[in-house]
């Protein structure tokens, strides 16, 4: 009897063991979901909105520019940020407002991503702790799941900020 029971309670071990595995796997080499919240992405992603992250893109170092991204903020690891990359590596990104006389442009070194809210009124971004290391970035998030009503595909940025440069424009 004892015996029995030990080999049920050990086999369920296994086998909660077994799938815990799967799904670290899944939610740190596939994708994961993700709730929103801040006001920084409006109207593109409200607060909490679910949507999905995928982490191949990031493994396969194939994220673009106008993609919105899940990535470790710069000042607190333990807290996630959702935003748009504007700028990659070699780029070059006007850092004044659009109200301002004399602009002023930075460069985005390699291994870092320029990343803005789509709310530039309401966003703190690379606008102000500057490009992150590409190494932060989390996922790509490629769906919308909630609220029902928006579910599908993400919208490009409404803030026209991201600009194709030559060399992206002859690929097309």
């Amino acid at each position: 009897m004892f015996r029995s029971m030990l080999g049920k309670a050990l086999g369920l071990v296994g086998y909660t063991i077994q799938y815990g595995c799967i799904a670290h796997c899944a939610f740190e080499y596939i994708g994961e979901f993700v709730v929103c919240s801040g006001p920084s992405m409006e109207p593109t992603i409200v607060n909490h909105d679910v949507v999905f992250s995928e982490r191949m893109s990031r493994h396969l170092f194939k994220i673009q520019k106008g993609d919105i991204v899940i990535a470790k903020s710069p000042f607190d690891p333990n807290m996630n940020i959702c935003k748009r990359v504007i700028g990659l590596e070699g780029d070059k990104i006007c850092t004044s407002a659009q109200s301002d006389l004399f602009k002023t442009h930075t460069f985005v070194p390699m291994g870092h991503v320029w990343l803005e809210g789509d709310n530039l009124r309401n966003s703190t971004d690379s606008r102000n702790y500057g490009p992150i290391p590409y190494g932060l970035i989390r996922g790509r998030v490629c769906l919308k799941l909630w609220p029902l009503h928006s579910f599908g595909t993400l919208s490009e940025s409404p803030t026209k900020r991201i600009i194709k440069a030559q060399s992206d424009s002859d690929s097309d």
